[in-house]
């Protein structure tokens, strides 16, 4: 039997042909009143090492895309009065609003100091403790997707809970050759959810159904998703200086980013009177 496709599988296949072949037969590509698109400008913006039927969507995309923008502009062109055709002052406000942004940012790239002490992180969690407090549990955990037929499956179930560190290096070494995956998340404190979604549930049922720290369920692949939680935390409770410490680090730098700015825009007042640069009347 023939196969009919759909009315918009036709229009698509169309167009993206039409689009092929005016990328390959000439320089333009598309005109919206007097101005044209031109092939060279589209295969600009398509990436390299793409295949031919996605490379040939992308242009269709972004011809349909510019066609629409320059007939969006030019009937506003024809519809807006002459006061509402004039964005000169808005143009003028968003250049000196980008100016100075781009000043700001290189000034505070250049004198910005990075580096936070062990000090500085206890000493800003240890006078917020207020603003730590955990909105989801956070475990410790290691996780491992494998098939039950490895000869490895027991051995390295057993030794993912084990505490000592010679025991964790042979289930990772063993993992990295039986396992299709196995993170030990670096020993740091994750949400729950993160590892809860590997299981198919919320955070809350992931945890009630831990049995000894693990919990084991098939993956519906023929695997077996094997999870091992050495600790947890409660939504609620604190959370340690560990887990805070990329949330401090932005405070601390946006805190020197907005001294950095203040501090300029003083010095830039100062000097520009003490030159009689500026006056007010």
């Amino acid at each position: 039997m023939k196969r009919i496709l759909p009315l918009a599988a036709v229009l698509l296949l169309s167009s993206c042909q039409l689009i092929s072949s005016f990328l390959h037969d000439g320089d333009v590509v598309a005109r919206a009143g007097k101005e044209k698109l031109y092939r060279a400008e589209v295969e600009a913006v398509i990436p390299n090492g793409i295949s031919v039927e996605d490379s040939t969507k992308l242009s269709a995309q972004y011809i349909q895309s510019w066609v629409q923008d320059r007939l969006f502009v030019q009937v506003a062109g024809k519809e807006l009065s002459k006061a509402e055709r004039d964005v000169s002052r808005e143009l003028e406000d968003y250049r000196r609003s980008l100016l100075k942004y781009r000043y700001e940012q290189a000034y505070v790239n250049q004198r910005l100091d990075t580096t936070i002490t062990q000090d500085q992180y206890k000493s800003y969690y240890e006078a917020h403790l207020d603003r730590f407090g955990l909105e989801t549990p956070i475990v410790k955990a290691r996780f491992m997707n494998i098939s039950p037929e490895s000869p490895n499956f027991t051995v390295i179930r057993k030794k993912m809970s084990s505490s000592k560190s010679e025991d964790l290096v042979e289930a990772d070494s063993l993992a990295y050759t039986s396992a299709m995956r196995y993170t030990d998340f670096g020993n740091a404190w994750i949400p729950a959810p993160t590892l809860s979604r590997e299981f198919g549930m919320d955070a809350s049922a992931f945890l009630s159904a831990l049995k000894d720290g693990f919990i084991e369920r098939e993956d519906g692949h023929g695997g077996v998703n094997i999870a091992y939680v050495s600790e947890r935390m409660k939504a609620g409770e604190t959370a340690p200086l560990d887990y805070c410490r990329p949330r401090i680090k932005d405070i601390i730098l946006s805190s020197r980013k907005k001294a950095l700015l203040t501090g300029l825009e003083s010095d830039l007042m100062m000097q520009a009177k003490a030159r009689k640069e500026y006056e007010i009347y």
